[in-house]
């Protein structure tokens, strides 16, 4: 009895310091990122030229939209082109793009990925280089001046940099939960990040890339669906910074349904599976060379999801007051400032009694991140799409 009351303890204080650092972790960022100034890079002397990635697959619904909107961007018209890759749209999508002043690149594959629909627009548009690369995703709308922006964080030295995607759209409680995880993302793992030195993290879209880096990038990519973070792992080890562009916004379709985003979550989690596997051991080795940004972006593979987090508090706090009551109030004060580090990142004109009817959405979305939990190895086979719709903004 002894022995087995011993092996608890020890498993219940491993898991109590597994909590701690991660809510340490966080609760650092958060308060860098409130305390951080946002950098305003000054405008450039030099014009250069862009050109927009937007690959979607079945993105019928939006893509239209998207391509008009691009193209209206305050920036001189003959320094930037929008190219859509186009995976599984309609003929008559097809037809309203091309009718657009827009570039199409139609591509199909047995297992369809991001990487490899950029890599076929590279192929079709190599032939005419430009200074920078920006990806953006299908339902992705760029706020005016953005390519501005852009271009003068590469004036000011960067050769990666990330916009600021927040949402635009608010149409159910569940949506503005989800955005407000994205912006709570924003503060900790871009804006906290940036404060204290460190690189910005990827997001996936509203990201730019110098164009000869950017190939240099996606070589041998392979069929990963994280081909942001893999990007990632490949600027670490090489030292170079992402800036991010606080102030300059992309608007994001946030999930409204709980269906969605636990299909979405499956995705995400397998690739936080298949980096951690990956590059769990480099890591280490990275950060005994002194790569602290490198072994940063593999500790992020560990923390779990911030929803994830907060549903284990909650089931440790239970755990404690019945197995280790001298565990509780400490316990108690992890939860705390777990909850102060994520409503920080919260946008304080979201506080309202919309807020409120987001939070009790919670319930579902533990549910949700519960069901994709069990479709992890799913997610690592196949291809999952996200569908998005047409929504005002």
């Amino acid at each position: 009895m002894n022995i087995l009351t011993s092996i608890l303890s020890i498993v219940i204080y491993i898991v109590t310091a597994y909590i701690t650092i991660q809510v340490i972790y966080l609760l650092f960022f958060s308060l860098a990122g409130k305390l951080a100034k946002k950098r305003v890079f000054p405008a450039a002397q030099k014009i250069r030229t862009i050109r927009i990635f937007v690959p979607g697959y079945k993105e019928d619904a939006v893509i239209i939209t998207t391509a008009r909107e691009a193209v209206t961007q305050n920036y001189p018209t003959d320094k930037f082109e929008v190219v859509i890759i186009a995976d599984s749209f309609s003929a008559a999508t097809l037809a309203t793009l091309r009718a657009l002043p827009i570039k199409v690149v139609e591509v199909s594959f047995e297992k369809s990925t991001k990487g490899k629909a950029i890599q076929k627009a590279i192929e079709a548009t190599q032939e005419n280089p430009v200074d920078i690369v920006v990806i953006l995703d299908a339902d992705n709308r760029m706020s005016q001046g953005f390519l501005h922006a852009v271009n003068n964080a590469f004036e000011a030295g960067y050769r990666v940099v990330q916009g600021h995607r927040t949402a635009k759209n608010f149409q159910t409680p569940f949506a503005l939960l989800d955005a407000c995880t994205e912006e709570i993302n924003n503060h900790i793992f871009r804006r906290g990040h940036v404060a204290v030195g460190l690189p910005s993290a990827l997001i996936g879209s509203g990201m730019a890339f110098e164009w000869p880096l950017f190939l240099q990038l996606l070589e041998n990519m392979g069929e990963t669906a994280g081909e942001d973070k893999e990007m990632e792992f490949r600027l670490m080890r090489q030292k170079i910074d992402i800036a991010f562009l606080d102030q300059s916004f992309v608007y994001d379709e946030k999930v409204a349904k709980s269906e969605v985003f636990s299909k979405q979550r499956s995705r995400w989690l397998a690739m936080q599976v298949e980096f951690l596997e990956k590059y769990f051991a480099e890591g280490w080795v990275q950060l005994f060379k002194g790569n602290i940004a490198f072994f940063n972006k593999v500790f992020q593979t560990y923390v779990l999801p911030r929803v994830m987090l907060v549903l284990l508090l909650l089931i440790w706090l239970v755990v404690t007051w019945l197995l280790a009551p001298s565990l509780l109030v400490f316990t108690i004060i992890l939860f705390v400032a777990l909850a102060w580090a994520l409503l920080m990142g919260i946008p304080a004109a979201w506080y309202n009694r919309n807020l409120v009817n987001a939070f009790l959405q919670i319930p579902s979305a533990l549910f949700s991140m519960f069901k994709a939990m069990l479709h992890i190895g799913q997610a690592r086979k196949q291809f999952i799409h996200t569908p998005h719709e047409e929504v005002e903004h």
